[in-house]
């Protein structure tokens, strides 16, 4: 697919994704929304790329949906984009909540990030609100400016979040947290977003995207790309179990697979030959026979 809200970038082993629509703040459009799942699609199609960074142009990360249509735009019925999918109204009348034009776009791009064999790291370069805030909580890392701003304001549209955000958010801030953010729907300064975890570090405009791509290249050249993708999974399974034993489990296959592995003699001999490991498995070919796991408690 040739991009034309997003670029599409490689350097080394990083894959840089920048939202690009700087004179509407960078909001989401569908055009948008499906160029950065093809993006990210592409990014873990291609073995080079053993890690993602995800920015913005201009002076925003994303300012959200475009909603400079007017409220239409979250009426499902009426979108074109959502109206090519058929009708999700049954004979009777009764709506079909399974059906595809129902589905928030934005969860299709969280969970496609939280299905991701990457690492995904966000530098928020600006104003995060609405769609671009929510769209950062499945990303493994954020950094943001000290200039950034979040805001989490859909009940003040008469909306309810989107993105998955009601079970990422709760897991990276706290319960209570989530719930001031969501319900009073105001915006949070940078050292806010930071007290509170939501970002990792903050740094001077012309330093975050350098220090996003350095914590990408120390992933993606020290790093086995498949133990990467094993451990980003193992992570986010974790915060979903009920008892540790479900992630022993899980755990205890990883390690018996990777023990064996080509990779796992690289990685020793490189320790003791005091040289950089050269890696040679690839998540395209060389992922356990288990992956990907859906339901820990039968594992």
């Amino acid at each position: 697919m040739d991009h034309q809200t997003i670029r599409y970038e490689i350097s080394g082993n990083v894959a840089t994704i920048t939202l690009d629509r700087p004179d509407k703040l960078n909001a989401f459009n569908p055009l948008m929304i499906e160029e950065l799942l093809d993006a990210l699609s592409r990014a873990d199609g291609d073995d080079e790329v053993r890690a993602i960074v995800v920015t913005g142009s201009g002076r925003a990360f994303s300012a959200g949906a475009d909603i400079s249509g007017g409220g239409g735009a979250f009426d499902f019925d009426t979108r074109p984009d959502k109206a090519a999918l058929g009708s999700p109204r049954r004979d009777d009348g009764t709506v079909d909540y399974a059906h595809p034009a129902v589905q928030d776009n934005g969860g299709r791009m969280a969970l496609r990030i939280y299905e991701s064999l990457k690492p995904v790291i966000a530098a928020v370069n600006g104003p995060a609100i609405g769609l671009g805030a929510t769209l950062l909580l499945p990303m493994d890392i954020r950094l943001a400016s000290e200039d950034a701003r979040f805001a989490f304001p859909f009940v003040r549209r008469g909306l309810v979040q989107e993105s998955c955000a009601s079970w990422f958010l709760p897991r990276i801030v706290g319960i209570s947290t989530a719930l001031e953010w969501c319900m009073t729907g105001r915006m949070l300064g940078a050292g806010e977003a930071h007290a509170h975890g939501l970002v990792r570090s903050l740094h001077k405009s012309g330093d975050l995207l350098p220090a996003a791509l350095d914590l990408a290249h120390e992933i993606a050249d020290n790093a086995a790309p498949v133990a990467v993708a094993l451990a980003r999974k193992l992570m986010w399974t974790g915060l979903a179990a009920e008892r540790p034993s479900e992630l022993h489990r899980i755990e205890s296959r990883s390690i018996y697979v990777l023990g064996r592995s080509p990779d796992l003699t690289e990685g020793v001999a490189a320790f003791h030959e005091k040289r950089p490991p050269r890696f040679a498995q690839k998540v395209s070919r060389d992922m356990p026979d288990f992956y990907p796991w859906r339901d820990a408690e039968s594992f």
